[in-house]
């Protein structure tokens, strides 16, 4: 049986070291050989879309500075490649920028808010389609999870269905009925230590994890067992049945 390929689309400035980091933490929750994942970054234009097909399943991940509401010269492009995407069915797992870009390209509403920026590990519930979602629902309610946000997706496009929830924020994951897409606010990729890494890499962000140091927040996060479960079985269930 031949190994499936990714592709990682990532949004990170030339210098970026979560970059690397990022499609590290990928290869490691796949449990992926380093030829089994490319990257193309969203910042240098718009992928082709015999790109887009070439790989068994496309990964999107996350961002450094960029907001799918600030917008920029670039952004018209990525979330066309999030179109094609969609609109030719090619297998996708979207985490934090990635979520919120494939919502607003499919009709959703993004906005920044300040007041209900998440960052840290925070426990996240199921929704009642999450319990009975093949690649969600094992996790059970209530599962520990990475993430980093301060844009919210407030309005699902038409035919998403929410998975997950926090106690703050309503959609925290999606999968989009008939198609073999799944997106999460959260990063699934991560574990603790990495999260150390993105703090102490973009340090405006500590506060908002509730510490005065990454000594602090080490010390208070818990590990994330269940989480790289999803993409797991993301590849279980949807990319090798397609």
């Amino acid at each position: 049986m031949i190994p499936p390929r990714f592709l990682l689309l990532q949004v990170r400035e030339p210098g970026d070291p979560m970059a690397a980091n990022e499609a590290f933490a990928f290869r490691r929750a796949l449990g992926l050989q380093p030829d089994q994942l490319e990257v193309f970054d969203l910042l240098a234009g718009a992928p082709a879309l015999s790109l887009l097909r070439s790989a068994d399943a496309v990964l999107i991940g996350g961002s450094g500075d960029h907001s799918v509401v600030r917008g920029g010269p670039w952004l018209a492009g990525a979330l066309g490649a999030m179109e094609r995407l969609y609109e030719h069915s090619v297998p996708t797992f979207a985490s934090c920028w990635g979520f919120q870009g494939l919502a607003k390209a499919l009709g959703g509403r993004v906005v920044t808010d300040h007041a209900r920026a998440e960052v840290g590990v925070l426990p996240l519930d199921l929704t009642e389609a999450g319990e009975r979602d093949p690649v969600f629902g094992p996790i059970g309610s209530g599962f520990p999870v990475v993430i980093g946000h301060e844009d919210i997706v407030d309005e699902l496009p038409e035919g998403a269905v929410s998975l997950a929830s926090s106690s703050t924020i309503e959609n925290e994951a999606l999968r989009f009925v008939g198609k073999p897409i799944y997106a999460t606010q959260f990063h699934p990729e991560l574990v603790k230590e990495d999260l150390i890494q993105r703090i102490a890499a973009y340090p405006p962000y500590l506060p908002l994890t509730g510490a005065r140091s990454l000594d602090e927040l080490r010390a208070m996060t818990p590990e994330t067992p269940g989480a790289a479960g999803l993409l797991r079985r993301f590849v279980a269930e949807v990319v090798e049945r397609v």
